[in-house]
């Protein structure tokens, strides 16, 4: 379901193949959703949303990094779209689901539904300003 399709390639190498990872942990996040068999999703949970904070983090920078050497004027617009996104992470209340397995459910679905749309609107809308240049 979540996939890197050809239309969301900036045509900068190591972005394409961070972006790809990101794709790859939306997936993963969308099969926990949908895996009927696990009941306490929690520590998972808790997996994914880790690994995309300190994913995200290693890739914003590497974006941002990229956006300083072309001299990309909205640089500082850009780097405050990758704060938000990793507060909106952090924000994620896992301790308050701990035990409530429809709660957790809510939660994957919340995660899936920020996840998928942020990425796509981000790729293209804002990371695309920047590969234009």
């Amino acid at each position: 379901m979540f996939e890197m399709k050809p239309e969301y390639y900036t045509g900068i190498e190591k972005i394409d193949q961070e972006h790809t990872r990101l794709f790859e942990l939306a997936q993963e996040t969308y099969e926990l959703l949908n895996n009927d068999i696990l009941q306490d999703k929690s520590d998972s949970l808790l997996h994914l949303i880790s690994e995309l904070i300190n994913y995200t983090r290693t890739h914003f920078s590497h974006e941002e990094e990229y956006q300083q050497s072309i001299g990309y004027a909205e640089l500082k617009q850009h780097a405050a779209q990758h704060r938000a996104f990793e507060d909106r992470l952090m924000a994620f209340d896992l301790d308050s689901i701990e035990s409530d397995f429809k709660g957790q459910n809510e939660t994957v679905e919340s995660l899936l539904n920020f996840l998928g749309t942020w990425l796509i609107n981000h790729i293209l809308e804002v990371d695309m300003k920047y590969v234009q240049k």
